[in-house]
């Protein structure tokens, strides 16, 4: 006979059959072909336990045996899941009808060992049926590196576009804002009200960051009305309005979670409950991210100074607020900041509110 030696001996085979002769040569032959990772059992019933204990690599089940027949045991493994996460089946059998192998085939058998055996084609069917999965294995492995590779290099591209972003909208804000933190203060407080909502752990820290490109549009605003120390002139002030479509178009066509919810927030953050926004859309047909920017928005904005403003002290910013419940603000939102107010604010970055001593303290 052929020597044919095992390229993987550390296999783990199990063999199932009821006959010991048969179980005790296939042991023999497993054991001069190399392999030392065998278990056996002339007791079907006992199959579940054992894989339960270690999957083997390869299992050679005999088909007809007594109070669990092979189809049987083949049944079980199908209940594994995906062949991927079963092991393969050589099938040992008398059988050799077609109906038999057909059966077999269909239950999720990987190949055939007829009896009474040739120790040859056992040992060469072994063989090329465990470097298959040994493959198959190696082949998933370096799949999932890669995709791996391919999700963290996305994630790389996808963070250093948001950076970008992100950047830009400083660039904008500092124009208005010498502190540069605005940004960062709405879309801290924006996640604070989506928690206090209830939404899901990933969604708040999404709009963490894509509350903070609310006003990246206005990088296309000229100074000359950005910085206008007065009221705006109606010609005036639909320029100002253009920022809002100018974000979104910056934004637009992104696969980022974060660029994509920054597209829908630059657009929709100035609409109002009532319907008297830019766009002029109302209630729920705003997005909900949009009308919870609105609330960090506007409150930041008003409880901080900037070219054409005083700041506002919390009192009359939570006052005014409220009197824009159900007009200006989505009242549902509205009373998830006010729930805020009420446990206590956290400490927001480079805050200048009036009564600033009141973030950690949560006192009216």
């Amino acid at each position: 006979m052929m020597s044919v030696a095992a390229e993987h001996p550390d296999a783990h085979i199990l063999v199932v059959d009821d006959e010991e002769s048969n179980v005790l040569l296939l042991e023999g032959i497993l054991a001069e072909a190399g392999y030392s990772n065998v278990v056996s059992t002339t007791d079907p019933t006992k199959v579940a336990a054992i894989i339960g204990r270690s999957m083997p690599d390869l299992i050679l089940l005999d088909l007809h045996m007594p109070l669990i027949d092979g189809f049987e045991v083949l049944r079980m493994l199908e209940a594994l899941g995906d062949p991927p996460s079963r092991p393969p089946v050589i099938v040992l059998t008398a059988d050799i009808t077609r109906e038999a192998k057909q059966r077999a085939l269909g239950s999720g058998a990987s190949d055939f060992l007829s009896k009474p055996f040739d120790v040859q084609e056992v040992v060469l069917r072994i063989r090329n049926t465990v470097n298959i999965r040994f493959l198959d294995r190696a082949l998933r492995r370096e799949r999932d590196a890669l995709e791996d590779r391919v999700i963290e290099r996305t994630k790389d591209l996808e963070d250093a576009q948001t950076e970008t972003f992100e950047r830009l909208a400083l660039a904008a804000e500092f124009r208005d804002d010498d502190t540069g933190q605005h940004t960062v203060r709405v879309g801290t407080m924006a996640a604070l009200i989506a928690e206090r909502l209830g939404r899901p752990n990933e969604d708040v820290r999404t709009i963490r960051r894509a509350a903070a490109l609310h006003d990246v549009g206005k990088i296309g605003i000229p100074d000359s009305i950005l910085l206008a120390p007065r009221k705006l002139t109606p010609d005036e002030f639909e320029v100002i309005k253009k920022h809002t479509g100018i974000g979104a178009k910056i934004l637009s066509g992104s696969r980022s979670p974060v660029l994509a919810m920054g597209e829908t927030i630059a657009w929709s953050h100035h609409e109002r409950w009532d319907g008297n926004g830019y766009a002029g859309i109302a209630g729920a047909e705003i997005p909900l991210v949009g009308r919870i920017t609105t609330v960090a928005d506007v409150f930041d904005a008003l409880t901080h100074e900037r070219s054409y403003k005083r700041a506002w002290s919390i009192d009359d910013a939570l006052k005014e607020m409220m009197g824009q419940r159900g007009q200006q603000f989505d009242p549902l939102v509205l009373d998830a900041f006010l729930e805020i107010e009420k446990i206590g604010w956290p400490q927001l970055p480079a805050s200048s509110w009036t009564g600033a001593q009141r973030l950690t303290t949560g006192s009216t």
